[in-house]
Formats: structure tokens, sequence, C-alpha cells
């Protein structure tokens, strides 16, 4: 599409405080820096439109209608880390849309908001908002639209603060924008928009309050969803009401409200609901009626693969796995709708594209975080707040492009996987091990003697970086390989090689017959700061590193056995539901998937049972004031390691052109499984005493 991108704001005379904002939701601001602007043009043309091509952003958040009706919220997240976050983002985005029946005007409005408040919003420090349209007409001649300074606009009042609407605040006129410099230069997103839908509460939709009376009310939904507050309200006076978004009981995020009038709502924020709770005051002389509702929003699920058995308890694990990663699924992968996290979580987000590879089957959204992720290793040269994490972001690629073939991803994350590989490189010591890193992030969300493996030291969590990179380089040799780029190949051979000998070396014990979860050397002074404490004077053996070195195989086969069983004796502790993923992966890797299987997944069920409304973040409180959310993806693994144990798939060539299955009921009854591959929908049923029925889709290769 050809284009100007012109950006319009508000008049800088009329709102000089309105005009620049922090660049990220990580830093310090004041309720006065908040403002929520409306933007409005209407065209009308003499005759009929067949089509219309829009582009459209804004900085930092909007929701968009056309002709009275939502065409989508925005803007795509450029993703973002945990550092960095003191100056603009390399990168903005569009949206873009196509649409038809439209008859011969078009009428725009926007609510744009000004001010990062999540932690995975970005802005590029001031307010903008952006719209090119191109027309096609039902006479083959066509036309262009834009923001200019034809558009109306003005500043919200009612909007007073994050999570505050109040409207006894004056309401401005609409005055002409402002076109402002474009610092955007937006690159198309290359995915679509989120899809909506309204949800009614289970128990009270509509509550009806007396004169002057108070209420407080529990509101509840049928299940946690990634959602915008939505309520209608009728009134004659003053009503106030404290709305808590709550997942279950506890207290989270909430909004304030002053209506005076009728009034249609809905949040300009991201919340995750599983109920509301109300504080309501009537101050008028006249009852007053709020209806409550909530609108879910996610990306689009355009097909769904399920995997049904005998054991009911199993299947609800496995729906309210598939359920949570749907919530997760935004304009990037976040951890939780709780949470909105960056980018940075790969680890995370590693487990949801698995999640989605075996439930939804589009990879346009992890291919895309990918493609981001590369980009913030560019900008900071391979460097990522969680050191561990960003050698996940390599097994996530490989893997992706295994259930995709789309070799272009490996290409385009090539630059910031060599970034990625050298810095690691410059942190091996003397000794042949990861000795200087800026962190040993992240291991697992749980507490060892009360210190947190999120940024343990050196103690205890050395070997569990070491062994991630162990694998990342084993990994890196494959991409490479399949790029041609045959010189960084046999480097990543040669340090995975000497590694492996350094960590056998120094990190395991061989009278004991396990690895330890780091040296008791002291960190040089240099490094310490908040994530990197000074070492302690304590050897641990865990089951963390243990399962690492199973899973990605730094010991031999037979040793990773030895190790699998000590593990499952429970003698090396516990760990969370994430860490349980690479100990799933281990079991099918060492072949005893039918050993082990069902017992380790076995553990979701009585969370699950508790709680069918949204995924448990974790299994063991990380300490007495934590509270898990119930709407964390990254605990999810079921979905994927389930179907993929129950298959025994091996994907042969990528994108599923030539597999190996070795089918087992893992000791259920029944089993039907379905895996929404790239050529079209693989299934399997099996039935206790029958041999397994396989369907095969056309384009895949069954080998033997």
């Amino acid at each position: 599409m050809n284009y100007t991108e012109k950006w319009i704001w508000l008049d800088p005379e009329r709102y000089p405080e309105s005009q620049a904002t922090v660049y990220s939701g990580f830093c310090e601001h004041s309720d006065k820096d908040y403002c929520v602007a409306e933007f409005m043009r209407k065209f009308s043309f003499d005759k009929p439109i067949r089509k219309l091509f829009l582009r459209f952003s804004a900085d930092t958040a909007f929701t968009l209608y056309l002709n009275g009706e939502l065409l989508g919220t925005g803007p795509v997240s450029t993703g973002g880390d945990y550092m960095f976050n003191d100056f603009p983002r390399r990168t903005h985005y569009a949206s873009l849309l196509e649409l038809t029946d439209l008859g011969q005007s078009l009428d725009f409005y926007a609510l744009v908001k000004l001010l990062p408040l999540a932690l995975n919003e970005y802005s590029q420090g001031r307010g903008g908002f952006m719209l090119f349209g191109r027309i096609e007409f039902e006479d083959n001649t066509e036309s262009f639209i834009s923001t200019d300074e034809d558009w109306l606009c003005r500043r919200a009042l009612e909007y007073v603060a994050p999570y505050r609407f109040d409207m006894r605040a004056n309401r401005d006129r609409f005055c002409k924008a402002r076109e402002v410099q474009n610092i955007w230069h937006c690159t198309d997103a290359p995915i679509p928009l989120r899809t909506e839908k309204r949800h009614s509460p289970c128990n009270r939709p509509s509550i009806t309050v007396a004169p002057h009376e108070e209420l407080e009310e529990y509101i509840e939904f049928d299940r946690i969803y990634s959602a915008f507050i939505a309520l209608r309200v009728e009134t004659e006076g003053e009503l106030c009401l404290n709305l808590v978004c709550s997942e279950l009981d506890e207290e989270g995020s909430a909004e304030d409200f002053v209506f005076t009038e009728k009034c249609e709502y809905r949040s300009i924020q991201l919340h995750s609901i599983g109920a509301y709770k109300a504080r309501i005051k009537n101050n008028s002389d006249a009852k007053a009626v709020i209806e409550f509702a909530l609108i879910e929003t996610h990306y689009p699920v355009y097909k769904t693969a399920t995997t049904r058995t005998s054991d009911e308890e199993l299947n609800l694990v496995l729906e309210v796995c598939t359920h949570t990663l749907k919530q997760c699924r935004q304009m990037i992968h976040l951890d939780s709708p709780r949470h909105s996290e960056p980018l940075a979580c790969t680890g995370d987000y590693y487990i949801e594209s698995l999640m989605t590879a075996f439930s939804f089957g589009d990879m346009s959204l992890a291919e895309f975080d990918l493609r981001r992720t590369a980009e913030l290793l560019c900008y900071h040269k391979g460097r990522m707040f969680h050191t561990s994490y960003s050698l996940i972001f390599v097994q996530m690629l490989y893997d992706v492009y295994l259930f995709t073939g789309n070799i272009d991803l490996l290409y385009d994350c090539y630059e910031g996987l060599c970034l990625l590989c050298e810095r690691f490189d410059g942190y091996i010591g003397e000794n042949g091990i990861i000795e200087n890193p800026p962190d040993y992030m992240f291991v697992d969300w749980i507490y060892i003697d009360g210190i947190s493996l999120h940024h343990p030291p050196k103690a205890l969590g050395q070997t569990c970086l070491n062994i991630f990179y162990f694998g990342m380089l084993n990994t890196a040799e494959k991409i490479f390989t399949l790029l041609s780029r045959q010189q960084m190949a046999s480097l990543c051979r040669k340090r995975a090689d000497s590694l492996k000998l350094s960590v056998n070396s120094l990190l395991y014990d061989s009278e004991r017959g396990l690895y330890f979860e780091g040296l008791n050397t002291p960190t040089d002074e240099s490094l310490l700061y908040h994530y990197m404490p000074q070492n302690i004077d304590r050897r641990y053996y865990l089951c963390h590193s243990n399962i690492l070195a199973a899973y990605f195989g730094i010991c031999s086969k037979e040793k990773s056995i030895e190790l699998i069983r000590e593990v499952m004796s429970s003698r090396l502790g516990e760990c969370q539901p994430y860490f349980l993923h690479y100990l799933l992966e281990a079991v099918y890797r060492c072949g005893l998937r039918e050993e082990f299987t069902m017992e380790i997944l076995s553990k979701w069920k009585k969370p699950t049972l508790a709680c069918p409304k949204g995924l448990v973040e974790g299994f063991i409180s990380p300490g007495p004031d934590y509270s898990f959310d119930h709407s964390h993806a990254w605990g999810g693994t079921p979905a994927y390691s389930l179907p993929k144990a129950l298959l025994g798939i091996e994907i042969v060539e990528p994108a599923y052109r030539k597999i190996r299955l070795s089918p087992t009921l893992l000791g259920l009854d029944f089993a039907r499984v379905e895996v929404p591959t790239a050529q079209g929908m693989l299934v399997v049923e099996q039935k206790k005493g029958r041999p397994p029925v396989i369907s095969l889709p056309e384009g895949v290769e069954l080998l033997s």
C-alpha cells in the first residue's frame, strides 16, 4: 500500500501538559502524566465503497471504531525487556485491516491513552495517533484518507487518572487536531488484530441500587479471562463504584468510577478477571442500575485440536491449560494477563509456543515473538535480563522452525543468535565453565533456605545456567548447519564439547552420582548487585540441575536415566510446574514415558480440580505473602507433553512432512489425540486391546 504516515495529537497550546510521556511502564510517573484523548472524523462519498484498506497505530494504547463498530485495540507491542527502558524502542508497529460492506460513509472514532502502565507497554515518548486508508469504490476508482488537521480531538477529562473514571469532570469541546513529527515510522505488524467476545456473569448480571444505598457484591464469571471491564449504567445522579478485578477471591487490579448519567463503559487497560468485587454507593435520590460484563480478548484462534482420554480429571487439566494459553496469547505472548510482563520471559513463551503447536497450530505469534526477541538481542549486543531465558530463545527458535518449516525465520534471527553466542562465550572463566555472567537467572519460582531461585547465587544457579548453555550450543549448531554457516556450526560444536568436559569435571559429584547446583567460590565484587547476590558456602543437590542434565544429555543416556529415577524419588526436592516441563521432556528423551509420564501429570489434577477457572502459577508457594495467579500458561505443559507422549511423535522433516509415531496409552483405556499440522489435522485414536487408528493429512509421510 502506498501511503503517507501522518500522525496527529492534541493541540500543544491547549494541552501543553499532555504531550510527552515516559517510555515504559517500568519508568516512574505520576497520575498527572496520564491522559486519554478522543479523535473523530467523518468521510462521506457520492458512491459506494467496495473495499477499504486501513493502516493504523497509536502511542500508547488505542481503541478504534468505524461506523459505531469496534475495529480493534492496540498497538502491537514492541516486546521489550526488563532493562534498557529509559529510552524509546527502536520499532513501532501499525496494524493492517481490509474491510467491505461499508456503504458510502466512514465515521471514525478513536480513544487513545498516553502513558505506559502495564509492563509490556512501550512508548516513543509522546502522544500520537495515525490512520491511513485506501478506498476502492464500486466503479473501480480509488481515494485515500489519512489523519490530518481536519480531524477533531479533545482530552477526555473523565479519565482523570489511571484506573479512575469520573463523569463529574467538565467535558472539553472538540477542536482541530495538530499534526506532529513522525517519530514512530511504523513497521507493518505481521499479525492480525485480537478477537473479542462479551461475557455476562454467572450470578449477578445486573444490580439495582436504591437511592442512597451502599452495597458490596461478588460478581462471578465462569472462567478467568484476559478482558476489558464492560459496564452499562443507568443513573440520574452520582453513583460511585469501586470494582476489583479478582481471579478468585484475592485483591486484584481495580478501577474506580463516578457516574452521573447513563453511560456505557469499557476499560482501556487489560485485566485478568474471574470475578468482580463491587463496592457501590448511590448518592442520588433515584434508583440506579448497573449491568456487569467483561470483554474477553486474545489472539485469534482459527482451529483447536483436542486430546481426550478415559481419565476425566486429566481431560479437565488439558482444558484448563488450553484455556489459559488462549488468554495469554495477546499481541505478544504474556506470562499472564494479571502480570502482563514483557517479551523477555522467554521460558514462559517457549512452553506456550509448544502448547500452541499441539492446541491451535498457528505459530505466527510465536514467530513474531522470536523476531522481536532477536531484535532485542541485536539492540543490546546479545544481552537480556534473564540469562537462562535468552538461551531458551534458541531452543524456541529451532522448535518453531520444526513445526512450520519456515527457514526464513532462522535467517531473520541469525544476527541476534550470533551475538548471543559471542556474549556467552565471554562469560566462560579460566576453569572452562560460566563463571562471570551478570546473573544466574532464572531457575525456578521457588525458595531454598530462604534464597530465591529467581536470581540465585552461584551455588544455586551456576550448574543450571551452564547446562542451559550446553543445550543452546547444540541447538545453535543445528541452526547454523541449516543456514550453511559451517564455521559457526563448528565453533558451537567445539564450545559444547569443551563445556561438557568442564561441567562433568567441576559440577558433578562422582561419589554421590549427582550434579550439584554450583561452586562455592566467591563471586567477584564487581559483579554483585540485587540480582547477583554474593555466593554462599554450601553445596546443594537439587532436582533442577539433574533434570537439565538428563534433558540436554550432558551425560550418558544411562546416567540420565539414573538421574531421572533419583529425581522421581523426591530426594532432591520439589520444583514448580514450569520446571516439570523439562522433567517431562527428559523422561520422553530417555524412553521412560510409560513409567513416569502419568505420575508427573497427576500433579496437575488437585490444583485444577480446586480451580478449574484458570491455571495456577505454581504448586509450592514461594513465600507466605505471595499469592499465585490463576492465569499463568507457563505451567501448562500437559497440553503439549501428554499428546506428545501418547503419540511418541518425532518430526523427521520440518512442517510434519515426515514423522515417526510410536503410540501408547500410558495405562489409559482410551485416548484420541489431534495435532494441527501445517498440512491438516493428524488424528490418532487408541483403545485398550486394539491397534491404534492413525489418520494422516495429505502431505504427511509416516516413516517406520
